[in-house]
């Protein structure tokens, strides 16, 4: 263990008590705290494991096409996350595909970065590959699977400016744990250059696009959101997904402003945490906001100003029944959230100016002219308004934007296409 990582792990065991603390309290939804020190059911010897770790909700929506084309007969596949809402996505994504005959599809929740959780976690589930999704590199882990001979890949790979400062802070370690990795498949030449600049080899790094672009609306997703628009009726419709505290109350208020023009305008609000669902619900009451509960099946009534996106995994859904779509996390600094969902569904697409998460896809949506930026809260309740008098814009934009999904797929090919060579292919 190189001087980095010993340092890192003693800091580790130092903050333990902290960690453990935090782990103890988490509201997960099996008995995972076992696992997050490693110990999870040993995989049978010979069975053919493929290890995809992705962080969050959000990472396994955008990983789905690259989890269905790896589940298959004859074969297991392990996803991992580090947090409740990514594990019931999981969870409901590996139910369908092991159902459908795709093969062993499961999930377990990682370790923490502990040497000994680490070591125990990957001698257990013995990965004949370890695909790690974006942004995850764990020292401790990387280097078990590099000492144990397991192939490891980071996929969709991407540094935002912000992580990459925060990264750079700790080069020493940072190409200690890029040592480890086999190959990247960076999403864009500037993230590729971020690795690069923290220790990543050159040689074992491929531009292979982002795969959030790979996403193909199925049609039973397209059925449920007609059997929406339908219950929702004939009026004006917008969408605000994922949404942070601080920001709804900014999206509220437009939406109040907006129906002082169109009284019927309806707002379907989708809270990015489960956590905050309760709070947003009494906020759009303390407004004055008739709301109506997805996860309650509350009838939407003319009255309805506010249908709250209270549910997992069905965000999608809701993009594609409405007019409109404001991408939450970018009136607030976050740093914005997956602008190509509804882009992909034709929906046109709103966001505010804090895109730094998605900044390289904010840049094609603005060259295709398929994405409406605006400063604040009052400005957005002026530019929903101009929309929804001007139909044929909204047709431009929503058209816009599912041509630029189209034209840009292809890193799921791409990235497949490196998992069939050595050392990742399959036996």
């Amino acid at each position: 263990m190189g001087w980095p990582r010993w340092l890192y792990s003693a800091a580790l065991y130092g903050l333990a008590p902290l960690i453990w603390r935090r782990v103890w309290h988490e509201s997960l939804l099996t008995h995972p705290r076992r696992q997050r020190l490693g110990w999870i059911p040993p995989s049978p010897p010979g069975e053919r494991v493929t290890w995809l770790h992705c962080a969050s909700l959000g990472e396994v929506v955008a990983a789905r096409p690259l989890i269905e084309a790896l589940a298959r007969p004859g074969e297991r596949l392990v996803i991992t996350t580090m947090t409740a809402t990514g594990a019931q996505r999981a969870l409901a994504l590996a139910e369908q595909l092991t159902e459908a005959g795709r093969g062993r599809v499961g999930h377990v929740f990682l370790p923490l970065d502990f040497p000994g959780a680490a070591r125990r976690f990957v001698s257990r589930l013995r990965p004949s590959r370890a695909l790690f999704f974006e942004t995850e590199l764990w020292p401790n882990l990387l280097a078990t699977c590099h000492r144990r001979g397991v192939p490891v890949a980071v996929l969709n790979g991407r540094l935002s400016p912000r992580a990459f400062h925060g990264y750079r802070r700790l080069r020493p370690l940072m190409h200690e744990a890029l040592s480890s990795v086999d190959w990247l498949a960076a999403k864009s030449a500037a993230d590729a250059e971020r690795f690069r600049a923290l220790g990543m080899a050159a040689e074992r790094t491929s531009i292979v696009g982002s795969l959030k672009f790979d996403i193909r609306p199925d049609e039973a997703l397209r059925e449920a959101s007609r059997r929406l628009r339908t219950r929702l009726g004939e009026r004006p419709v917008w969408v605000a997904g994922s949404t942070h505290e601080g920001e709804d109350e900014q999206l509220l208020g437009a939406h109040a402003r907006l129906r002082e023009q169109y009284p019927q305008a309806l707002l379907i609000l989708v809270p990015r945490h489960p956590q905050r669902f309760d709070a947003v619900a009494e906020l759009c009451e303390r407004r004055g906001l008739s709301t109506a509960r997805r996860s309650r099946e509350e009838a939407v009534d003319g009255e309805t100003a506010v249908y709250l996106g209270d549910t997992l995994g069905e965000l999608m859904t809701l993009y594609a029944a409405g007019d409109l779509a404001f991408v939450g996390g970018s009136l607030v600094p976050v740093g914005g959230h997956n602008l190509l969902e509804p882009a992909a569904l034709g929906v046109p697409v709103l966001s505010g100016p804090a895109l730094a998460n998605f900044e390289e896809v904010a840049e094609v949506l603005r060259e295709a002219e398929a994405l409406e930026e605006v400063a604040d809260g009052t400005a957005l309740a002026e530019r929903l308004a101009a929309l929804f008098a001007d139909e044929p814009r909204r047709q431009r934009l929503g058209e816009a934007g599912r041509r630029v999904v189209a034209a840009n797929r292809g890193a799921l090919a791409r990235t497949l296409e490196g998992l069939a060579k050595p050392p990742f292919q399959s036996q």
